[in-house]
């Protein structure tokens, strides 16, 4: 080959060359191998510089756009994003390390399909991540799942294996030292990763935990600012507080000086502090609300009384109103949020206001009752001494003693007399204990009714059964001692049959009533009890009364019956099937067959007497 032809291959190899051609183009032109060899090494060489040119570009680019991101959260999605962005991967993500719990959990991911894979914890040492963080080593893997050096775990190969992935690789995000959680790269195929790439990405991985760092920094700088902003606004609140609390001491000492109640002073502390208000008794019962329904905590009672302080609760706070060592009930606030010290003092303020005021409750309640007391007592052991005082006294005292009254009798081993009288009062015309009995008398006419419906309103008050016996109408001071009578005798029948925490009448009790009752009422207790055989028997001229006789004379034995009745024993079994279909199927049960034949009896002897 002539110098000239030389000049000119050489000269195709350089364009080639130059135009970027592939390996195979270069091999192609007729010059000498080594030149086509010294072609080659040139063509990689520049294309290595391009790459790392590319990569370096790329590494500025991404420290850039972490500098100017300030959301930690942020900062790690544009990691995994620039990751396999550089990488060229499939998946990208990004696990930080559980200092508490001692593994590391992926927070981040890119290109991720599998929830499972999102969701996977590694130990310290478990998989690849795991070794990368416990040894602040890169390392990867071309074939995951066929590497043994690595820890493999069930949890952690089902969501790799969910999420497709083979070849991985993993590096440290780490400051100084410290590793603070991985960066990972992967392939769903096979794919060794160079020496470069692991570079690459470590430099990434460094520029990320410094990026990542700064953010952390400046959430704290923020938090801290926010923190001082929040002390201003303390300061700002407590200043605003303790006008407040002058403002309401003033009003509150105005409600004393002027007679004010109860529900005035809950009313005031509720407008002041913006939250329900509810003053309790000594035993729990409410005297003054004011807003929603509020529970009363025995615990923060006793732990006010300890302290001398209001207390916390679950739903809100509680005071207990004490004067000297002596605990007089507790006040409540509800729905108020925290309290501030100015107003935690103010609610304290509140509470001694509402000593004050149950000690003047106190004073003229134990008046008011001494005088309804006396009138009771009164009522009950002399009527007839003096009715027409007896009737004046009551009017003073708002109660029209000649208008019709059921006189009751509470009763409860769970509570004291006091107590149940207390909340009996707001049940009754006039209230008291008498013959150690809580004793009330409520207008109305059915004494039953109103014995159950007092019974169970009082047990839901108490918290308790409460028993009530009840007796009446009376309309004049002699009735009313009679039903007393009756009602001490009704209250002691229910206890005494096992109805404890019932309310009742004596017509109520059947038999028994009828028995014990002041005023029985026979035919009333017949038609009840049998009236509607005898009913039967007047429509249909059949004689059931007759046949429920014999059986009950022959003591249930059904041939004697129908011996006695000249029937066939197919026939007394019939009957005694209307008798069930008329009388319930219990007729037969011993109490009340016991009823039946009390009512049996009384019919024979109505009919004797009349005929």
């Amino acid at each position: 080959m002539t110098v000239v032809d030389s000049s000119a291959q050489l000269r195709r190899l350089l364009e080639l060359l130059a135009s970027g051609a592939g390996s195979e183009q270069l091999a192609h032109v007729p010059v000498d191998p080594k030149a086509t060899e010294l072609a080659l090494r040139i063509r990689d060489t520049v294309a290595e510089h391009r790459r790392r040119e590319a990569e370096l570009a790329a590494l500025f680019d991404t420290a850039s756009d972490l500098a100017r991101l300030d959301d930690p959260d942020a900062v790690l999605r544009s990691i995994v994003r620039r990751a396999r962005a550089l990488l060229g991967v499939d998946v990208s993500y990004l696990s930080l390390k559980n200092e508490a719990e001692g593994n590391t959990y992926v927070r981040v991911t890119d290109g991720s399909v599998s929830a499972l894979f999102q969701d996977i914890v590694l130990g310290m040492g478990e998989g690849l991540g795991g070794l990368v963080a416990q040894t602040a080593r890169p390392y990867a893997t071309a074939d995951y799942f066929n590497d043994e050096r690595f820890h493999h775990t069930s949890s952690i190969d089902t969501g790799v294996l969910d999420e497709g992935l083979t070849a991985i690789l993993g590096v440290p995000l780490a400051i100084g030292s410290k590793v603070i959680g991985v960066l990972f790269a992967s392939d769903r195929t096979t794919r060794e990763f160079s020496a470069e790439e692991v570079a690459l990405l470590s430099s990434l991985a460094d520029h990320a935990a410094i990026a990542l760092d700064n953010a952390h920094l400046l959430d704290e700088t923020r938090r801290a600012v926010a923190e001082l902003n929040d002390a201003n606004a303390t300061i700002s609140a407590h200043n605003d507080a303790m006008r407040r609390a002058e403002d309401a001491h003033d009003r509150l000492m105005d409600l004393v000086l002027r007679g004010g109640d109860l529900a005035e002073v809950a009313a005031a502390v509720a407008d002041v502090l913006g939250g329900a208000i509810a003053v309790y008794d000594a035993e729990g019962v409410v005297l003054a609300r004011t807003g929603g329904e509020l529970s009363l905590s025995r615990a923060a009672v006793s732990a006010s009384r300890t302290s001398g302080r209001a207390v916390s609760t679950e739903d809100g706070w509680l005071c207990a109103v004490q004067a000297g060592q002596e605990f007089l009930g507790s006040l409540v606030l509800g729905g108020g949020g925290s309290l501030g010290e100015a107003d935690r003092r103010l609610f304290e303020r509140a509470g001694v206001v509402t000593a004050v005021l149950l000690m003047q409750r106190r004073s003229v309640a134990r008046a008011e009752d001494e005088v309804r007391g006396e009138l009771l007592s009164d009522l009950l052991t002399a009527p007839g001494r003096n009715p027409a005082a007896l009737l004046a006294r009551g009017r003073r005292l708002g109660v029209d003693l000649s208008t019709s009254h059921a006189v009751l009798i509470a009763h409860s081993d769970d509570v004291s007399r006091r107590r149940l009288a207390a909340a009996a009062a707001r049940h009754a015309a006039l209230v008291g204990v008498h013959a150690d009995e809580v004793v009330l008398l409520v207008r109305g006419a059915d004494a039953g009714a109103l014995a159950r419906s007092v019974a169970a309103e009082l047990a839901s008050t108490m918290d308790c059964p409460v028993t009530v016996g009840a007796a009446g109408p009376a309309t004049s001071p002699r009735e009313l001692a009679v039903a007393h009578a009756e009602a001490a005798r009704c209250v002691a029948s229910l206890l005494a049959l096992g109805r404890a925490g019932e309310g009742a009448s004596m017509a109520d009790l059947g038999f028994v009533g009828l028995l014990l009752g002041e005023h029985a009422d026979l035919g009333a207790y017949v038609t009840a009890t049998i009236g509607p055989v005898l009913d039967y028997d007047e429509r249909r001229g059949t004689d059931l009364i007759g046949t429920l006789r014999a059986y009950f004379a022959c003591g249930g034995n059904l041939t004697r019956a129908k011996d006695q009745l000249h029937v066939h024993v197919n026939t007394v079994v019939q009957r005694l099937d209307r008798i069930a279909s008329l009388l319930g199927d219990e007729w037969q049960s011993p109490e009340r067959a016991l009823e039946l034949q009390l009512a049996l009896r009384l019919h024979r002897l109505t009919n004797d007497r009349n005929g």
